[in-house]
């Protein structure tokens, strides 16, 4: 059969064309050959809080690189611009974190071989890489729609005096305070109970002794019987009836409703509660009580100290927030962050599975919220992935920027966390901060529309399609805030509610709240949104944003209600804005202070230090999430090598520990800068914590947002261990030192409350936390340092983690000599902490040449 004419030029086109653009792209450089450099060149360039850095292309593949014809995508905070004016290539902003760079009309083609210098200046000072450009990829003009990753970038660290960065002198002056407790003077149940007292006869567990229950605690005695089963290598047998040696968990009337009593005596283990969560807070106690060299390998038996403990927690709600929409972590790493929480009474996972980057959980009925919004890639239109942010590069699917929860995974999720009495609370980020819905929606309506079905496309629309209001969010986005006039919104709003309700009930899971955001709408959303005209028309009492804020929020309340939930949210939800002497400034907001609202209070800085009490006192419930000490995600120390933001300050070890819920103002020391504070300048005329207020503030919250978080290691880094603070925080008594009015007393009485916490972490806690649940990668102190009279003198925040040490140049490993008292020297001594399991922190170098 003869072919037609038209098809066989068309054919002919086709293949003259391909061969064409394969000629063409094998004269071009390979873009993984297109290797990229980053340096400061100043870091206060031209004596302003702004930086020079120098960007270096280099050309290692055997093509060039066109002067014309390709964009070089990559992702920046903050924005950057070229020094020179004639510069070979220019920079624009797409939207969040994404920018390109294009080559110019000065741009001369780049030779295989050859490099190309590019200064840029930015604004603010580079602390560590959370400023450096990163996730570059390429795209060729002539095929748009793919991208392509280009050699990893190498960041060279800056040399910079006017960075004061953390030394090793000022680590050994923080832990000179620290004294090493010998292990058996420790309380050996963490978080520190209410009431403990060691009895001197201890109790020797084996496998084949049983699990003696009440019926009502079978569930807890189950979950011990597994945990000890990993222990022995054999799970203990469960009955409801014994006599002799046993670990019996028995149902006591009268006792708070997490409240438990353990008593550990030669002959039997007695765990009493009123209520099975109270029970399994006792299993947790006893399961600290277990030495953590018992978890190295399976054991015959083990010795626990005889104890009796009367505990109870101090908050009713202690959470921990996972961010899992910046970037993805597996279901599989949620049950052992769930894990962690369960072993040290952690009691809410605040699960903020949606934002302007991803959403991260099925909602079936709309598939395009984790077809579209679940994953990122480089795209020209959005309609099958978001774009990429946070580093994610060009290719959907291959990195923790996409990835989702199925139905069934959520599901699992929530069994797991209710066995462990822990409370799910999902967040629906609403209004802002809901990029990722809102594209998804716009992807489901160009389907639709494509189908046909105009009336069904606009069903779940979240964004008016002729506004023309202008905005930027503070992560830079100009799309990410739903529309609060169309009916849209709150038919989208309640079909995620009613399913994620259908999840949990399938799941047999409580759930008493939603968490719907609230957080940093911008200026300049709804101004010109004809939806928005409409509603004002038809509703005189609605005169602007803030009305539209209380409409919003007062139906979304409606919404919950009418399925028996209250409304949990950041703050802004319970705030609204007034004139005051001609500035304008945020308050309570009076309409909702009484219809049991949940706020988590993060700001307490920058002359909000009293927003929470503020709050507690105007009648919010209010959960304690104060970001200068419980932002898990800040940098732990100001060191180039420490990963993390700063934007709050620094958090180590200690800022969770130290903080005072009732008294926080008594407890700041430093500014985001790490710098020491004035109490009676920065909290003058600030609002004090009322009684009323007081019983109000139901709990304390720390978040690890994930901006910076790629992998679970990170994660777990950054989350441990410090989390510990938190947990300790949250659960045990108001400390002695956070009452006492003696300053001096009160100092003296902390460092102690202090070198006994981090005694426990370091010979118990993390020691055991290197083998449970398989182990978590949980960040290792560097060494403090001084050199003093010719000899280097070192200790380490954990006692129970040694300091090895060479003075060849070398790195320092397990073979390496142990310090043990000062170190005689004329060269440098490189000195790195060890953890018990022989893993290891960062090196620290002293010496005559500064670290």
């Amino acid at each position: 059969m003869r072919k037609p004419l038209a098809a066989v030029l068309c054919a002919l086109f086709v293949l003259l064309y391909a061969t064409s653009f394969a000629q063409e792209n094998s004269k071009k450089i390979d873009p993984k050959k297109l290797q990229l450099s980053y340096e400061v060149a100043d870091g206060k360039y031209e004596n302003k809080p702004q930086t020079l850095a120098v960007l270096t292309l280099t050309n290692a593949g055997e093509s060039p690189l066109p002067a014309s014809g390709w964009t070089l995508y990559f992702h920046s905070f903050p924005a950057l611009k070229p020094k020179a004016e004639n510069a070979p290539v220019r920079v624009e902003h797409v939207n969040g974190d994404l920018r390109y760079l294009s080559p110019t009309a000065a741009f001369k083609e780049l030779a295989p071989g050859a490099s190309l210098r590019l200064e840029f200046v930015s604004g603010g000072l580079v602390v560590n890489e959370s400023r450096t450009p990163h996730g570059f990829y390429l795209v060729w003009d002539q095929d748009k729609s793919k991208g392509h990753a280009t050699a990893p970038i190498s960041v060279k660290k800056p040399d910079q005096p006017w960075v004061d960065w953390l030394q090793a002198k000022d680590v050994y002056a923080q832990n000179k305070v620290i004294t090493d407790i010998p292990e058996e003077k420790l309380t050996k149940v963490f978080p520190t109970p209410a009431v403990y007292h060691e009895t001197g006869k201890p109790f020797t567990m084996t496998a084949a002794i049983p699990i003696v229950t009440d019926a009502a605690f079978m569930r807890e005695a189950t979950l011990l019987s597994e945990y000890l089963g990993t222990v022995f290598g054999k799970k203990p047998v469960i009955s409801m009836l014994g006599t002799g040696k046993a670990i019996r968990l028995q149902q006591k009337k009268g006792l708070g409703p997490e409240a438990y009593e353990l008593q550990v005596s030669p002959q039997e283990v007695v765990i009493n509660a009123s209520t099975p969560a109270g029970a399994f807070y006792g299993t947790q106690s006893l399961k600290t009580l277990i030495p953590a060299a018992s978890l190295t390998k399976k054991q015959s038996s083990v010795s626990l100290t005889g104890v009796r403990v009367s505990d109870n927690p101090r908050f009713g709600h202690r959470a921990f927030m996972m961010d899992v929409s910046r970037n993805f972590q597996s279901k599989e790493q949620v049950l052992k962050v769930l894990d962690l929480m369960a072993l040290y009474k952690l009691n809410v996972l605040h699960f903020h599975l949606n934002d302007d980057e991803g959403w991260r959980l099925e909602i079936p009925g709309l598939p395009e919220l984790t077809e579209v919004g679940g994953k990122r890639g480089h795209t020209v239109d959005e309609l099958n992935h978001l774009q990429p942010s946070l580093g994610s590069g060009p290719d959907a699917d291959k990195t923790s920027g996409s990835g989702h929860y199925t139905k069934a995974d959520f599901i699992e999720i929530l069994k797991y966390a209710t066995e462990r009495h822990i409370k799910v609370i999902p967040e629906i980020e609403t209004p802002g901060h809901a990029r990722a819905a809102i594209k998804s929606m716009d992807a489901r309506y160009a389907r639709l529309m494509q189908e046909g079905k105009p009336e069904e496309a606009k069903r779940y629309l979240l964004r008016d399609l002729e506004d023309k209001s202008v905005y930027r969010s503070v992560q830079n986005w100009n799309d990410n805030v739903i529309n609060v006039a169309l009916p849209s919104t709150y038919t989208f709003l309640g079909k995620v509610v009613d399913e994620i309700l259908a999840m949990y009930k399938e799941a047999g899971a409580p759930i008493q709240t939603i968490h719907m955001g609230g957080d940093e709408v911008p200026n300049g959303v709804w101004e010109k949104s004809p939806a928005v005209e409409t509603l004002m028309a038809a509703n005189p009492t609605i005169k602007g944003k803030y009305d539209l804020w209380d409409y919003f929020f007062g139906k979304v309340n409606d919404m919950l209600k009418a399925r028996k939930l209250y409304l949990s949210g950041w703050e802004e939800i319970g705030l609204t804005r007034v004139e005051e002497n001609g500035k304008k400034k945020y308050v309570p907001n009076q309409d909702f202070k009484d219809k049991n609202f949940h706020v988590d209070v993060w700001n307490n800085l920058w002359g909000a230090e009293d927003l929470a009490y503020r709050m507690a006192n105007a009648g919010y419930k209010v959960v304690l999430t104060n970001a200068s000490n419980l932002y898990l995600d800040l940098t732990y120390q100001k060191a180039y090598e420490e990963s993390g933001l700063y934007w709050a300050g620094y958090l180590d070890l200690d800022k969770p520990f130290y903080f005072i819920p009732y008294d926080y103002m008594k407890n700041q020391k430093v500014d985001t800068d790490n710098k020491p504070i004035n109490p009676a300048v920065v909290f003058k005329g600030k609002e004090r914590l009322t009684a009323y207020g007081r019983t109000n503030i139901v709990g304390l919250q720390a978040p690890l947002w994930s901006e910076m978080i790629k992998t679970p290691e990170r994660l777990e880094y950054m989350l441990l261990p410090k989390l510990l603070g938190l947990a300790d925080r949250a659960w045990a008594p108001d400390p002695a030192w956070a009452t006492e009015p003696d300053a001096a007393k009160a100092e003296a009485a902390y460092n102690q409350a202090w070198s006994e916490f981090v005694n426990v972490l370091g010979k118990r806690e993390l020691p055991r936390l290197s083998y449970y649940a398989g182990g978590y990668q949980y960040r290792i102190p560097t060494a403090g340092a001084v050199l003093e009279n010719g000899k280097v003198l070192a200790n380490v925040q954990l006692p129970g983690f040694v300091i090895r040490y060479t003075t060849d140049g070398s790195e320092p490993t397990e073979k390496s000599k142990l310090y043990t008292g000062p170190i005689s020297t004329k060269g440098e001594v490189k000195l790195k902490v060890f953890a018990p399991s022989g893993r290891s922190g960062r090196v620290v170098t002293v010496g005559n040449k500064a670290s």
